[in-house]
């Protein structure tokens, strides 16, 4: 499992690539093997095109236009909603941001301090004013002045403000839990670990950047209004936190509607009386004689209450500023599938996903259930903090029984919540709890390395003892593979997968986001099985499949691709048609028709548009160079991969496309330059060492380009790629004895690895061990049937062998 830091920097830096980098996926490796993919977005440049076909003038010129709705304001609101007004007022929507008063601050700022690796912070008052003492930009103390506060309870953060209209969020918080819990203390985010101003995760680096990073989260009507030109900020909102409107969407229209109601005035015919998303989804739960679970009434027919939670509550990235209330999810947000480093292979959660990801893929949802089912919209609060709230849609009688939970009744065990939804607790003191209600299953902590919330309660016992308690209590589990098998097995790269990733994907049995992440995971086995069923697949009804389809089309050269993905150019979902436009980038122009290259240009167009709107972000710049880069506009570029590094100097990806453009263009000499430069911000960085050792090799500088290539194996020895390089290396140098010791040893951390075990059968095929060789050309037949280098080698090794 991966240490906190790295999933930290994961989650910090993940939260604001590009999707479409897909595309040119990108491996970035902190400490320990993480696949880094990135994670993009898209604007608004498409919808008058899409607006325009077939779609003509609705409306008849004589009736009288509806005028846009805008922004009214909470205190519009409540002048007709006072009782939903005051379920609002102290909840967390209401406080998540407030400007920075004796009524809002809730830290201790009376002089207090706190020490942090040697290093004391002090937090004072001054002409009504809170500041505090700390370290910045440069590591050296500096007076800053709170500008915000950000949250409320159990922690609350605060907001310095910096030229260009950034704001930073500092990273010491305040504990705002009772003493009693542990709170009323000062304490640092990221806990004991000490984060050097160098470091991506320090406070006034662009991870920590308020208007990138948490600003559409905390306010109304969020602009960030990054201008691309002069980098900097001209961040707007309607109200200062989640009011109202957040979440219902500009209410003009609805306030006109009132009015006219109330004086009995004929007004224009506005549906849903003039709201701009219908949140209300009224139903009725009801349980049959057959069944103890109840059933929604009438069925459920749209997600959209869902989806507007989801902009918030989710792992996604945005893709377009132009958020429309009751608009579908995907055209403005790019939600983050069950990708290694932010859930574990079995879909529980690891890294802060914030429940949409995990609840798509609970029975819960499939069953109708919305988040008003058991949140109160205005409060936000669960409707019963004990089992009554779930009794409301499971029996009492057969669910909050011993002979259910086997657990004596009033304990903690025999609580619903804590054998479905059990806690994990990020930023130091805030315990969340996993919204995909699964049922416990220790049978698979063993196998898959995964948290189980039998061993949460009962730590001094083993994942084996809570599977035989189970299988005591319910008698042999004959249950069907999990998908959480298939994805360990999957990520890793292991062989004969693709078939059972397809399944997934064909079961509607299971989840979307299940399925969608099968489809994702496609792309690691490029054989004509899983091309057959992309095919098919990227044909699917729901937009989150055929955006994980369109990824995983990368198994194929661009020129293979544009007769498959063509038509999701004009797919209707923003970021599907930027998908697929991003991966056409190259295709000739001579192989599409006029049309074709229009709606490749409205998609590229609309693609770098994105990169500009977030172009305070070192991931976009990157986007930007490797598109250019395509497109053989080398100059732009080189521009945009050092725009990046002057963003983030520690910013690995920009570092090895900057060093592989030069390595393209005959320019190692520049290129080493660049990766000596990386080794100075970035010194313990496995992959910097592992790019500069191969460029050395080119330079046949092969006693140096061997000492780098040690490092990066010392530095990452679960990196396959780094353990076959330096085997092969030290090979090429007549070293074959200790080549042959780097690669078994990296074999057993990679047995399915190919490389590996090609690399070994040939080298002891060389050695004169014809029988050992023969063996790992067996395993790679095995692994890898139909391969033609690998049969012949077999074939020849058979031979050879008496």
């Amino acid at each position: 499992m991966p240490s906190k830091r790295i999933q930290i920097k994961v989650r910090l830096i993940t939260r604001n690539l590009s999707l479409i980098c897909q595309v040119i996926p990108i491996i970035f490796l902190i400490k320990r093997k993480i696949n880094y993919y990135q994670k993009l977005k898209n604007t608004f440049v498409l919808a008058v095109v899409l607006g325009n076909i077939g779609c003509g003038n609705l409306n008849n010129t004589s009736e009288k236009k509806i005028p846009e709705p805008y922004y009214t304001g909470r205190e519009t609101c409540k002048r007709c909603h006072e009782k939903e007004y005051q379920a609002y007022r102290g909840s967390h929507h209401d406080l998540a941001m407030s400007p920075a008063t004796n009524d809002t601050v809730l830290g201790d700022f009376s002089g207090a301090s706190f020490t942090h690796h040697n290093v004391t912070s002090k937090f004072y008052k001054k002409d009504g004013n809170f500041l505090v003492t700390t370290p910045g930009s440069h590591g050296k103390l500096q007076e800053f002045y709170i500008k915000y506060t950000f949250g409320f309870y159990p922690l609350q953060q605060y907001l310095v403000e910096f030229p260009g209209g950034r704001l930073q969020c500092l990273p010491l918080c305040w504990d705002s839990r009772p003493k009693s819990e542990g709170g009323q203390r000062w304490f640092h985010i990221y806990g004991k670990e000490y984060i050097s101003p160098q470091d991506v995760l320090y406070w006034t680096s662009v991870s920590q950047n308020w208007n990138s990073m948490c600003a559409e989260c905390h306010s109304t009507n969020l602009r960030k209004n990054f201008d691309y030109k002069s980098e900097t900020y001209d961040t707007l909102w309607s109200e200062i936190d989640v009011s109202c409107e957040a979440c219902h969407g500009p209410g003009s229209s609805h306030v006109d509607w009132a009015a006219a109601s109330v004086k009995a005035e004929p007004s224009i015919n506005r549906p849903n009386k003039g709201l701009t998303i219908n949140l209300n989804n009224p139903a009725v739960w009801n349980w049959t004689q057959k069944t103890s679970t109840a059933t929604r009434t009438p069925p459920l027919n749209s997600n959209v209450q869902t989806e507007m939670c989801a902009r918030c509550h989710s792992r996604r990235a945005v893709i377009s500023e132009n958020y429309i209330h009751g608009d579908p999810f995907l055209n403005t947000h790019s939600p983050s599938l069950l990708e290694e480093g932010l859930y574990y292979p079995d879909g529980q959660i690891l890294d802060e996903v914030y429940v949409y990801g995990s609840y798509l893929q609970s029975k819960m949802y499939s069953a109708g259930v919305v988040c008003t089912d058991c949140h109160d919209p205005h409060s936000g609060e669960v409707y019963s903090q004990d089992d009554s709230l779930c009794g409301r849609c499971h029996q009492p009688e057969n669910y909050s029984s011993p002979t259910h939970h086997y657990h004596p009744s009033q304990s903690k065990g025999a609580r619903c919540v804590e054998c479905h939804m059990p806690e994990t607790t990020y930023m130091i003191v805030d315990p969340r709890r996993d919204h995909s209600f699964r049922i416990p299953r220790p049978d698979l902590t063993k196998a898959l390395n995964t948290p189980n919330a039998c061993n949460k309660c009962h730590t001094q016992q083993t994942p084996d003892w809570a599977a035989d308690q189970i299988e005591k209590w319910h008698g042999p589990q004959n249950r069907k593979k999990h998908f959480g098998e298939i994805f360990s097995r999957a990520q890793k790269n292991f062989p004969g997968q693709e078939a059972l990733l397809i399944g997934l994907v064909q079961s509607l049995n299971e989840s979307t986001i299940v399925r969608a992440t099968a489809a994702s995971l496609l792309k690691n086995y490029p054989t004509q099985t899983s091309l057959k069923a992309l095919t098919q697949i990227i044909r699917e009804p729901h937009p989150l499949i055929r955006a994980a389809a369109t990824t995983s089309m990368e198994i194929l050269l661009p020129k293979d691709q544009f007769s498959i993905l063509l038509p999701l150019l004009k797919d209707p979902v923003r970021v599907i048609r930027t998908l697929t436009g991003r991966a056409l980038a190259s295709v000739p122009s001579n192989q599409l028709t006029k049309s074709d290259q229009q709606w490749r240009r409205f998609s590229l167009k609309e693609y770098e548009q994105i990169q500009f709107i977030n172009g305070d972000q070192p991931s976009s710049h990157l986007n930007l160079g490797n598109l250019y880069r395509e497109l053989n506009r080398m100059r732009k570029s080189e521009n945009s991969y050092r725009k990046a590094l002057q963003l983030e100097p520690s910013f690995i990806p920009a570092y090895l496309n900057l060093v592989d453009l030069y390595r393209e263009q005959v320019q190692d000499i520049r290129g080493k330059e660049i990766l000596l430069e990386a080794l100075q911000i970035v010194p313990h960085s496995g992959i910097i060492h592992h790019a500069l050792g191969l460029l050395l090799v080119r330079a046949n500088d092969h006693s140096n380009a061997l000492i780098h290539l040690e490092k990066a194996l010392e530095l990452n020895p679960d990196i396959s790629r780094h353990g076959y390089v330096f085997g092969v290396a030290l090979n090429s140098i007549g070293n074959s004895s200790k080549a042959i010791d780097v690669l078994e040893n990296a074999l057993e951390d990679h047995p399915y690895d190919r490389n590996l075990l090609f690399a070994l059968a040939t080298i002891q095929r060389d050695q004169g061990h014809f029988k050992k060789a023969l063996n790992l050309a067996v395993q790679l037949v095995q692994n890898n049937p139909g391969i033609s280098r690998y049969l012949q080698l077999k074939h020849q090794l058979e031979l050879l062998v008496p």
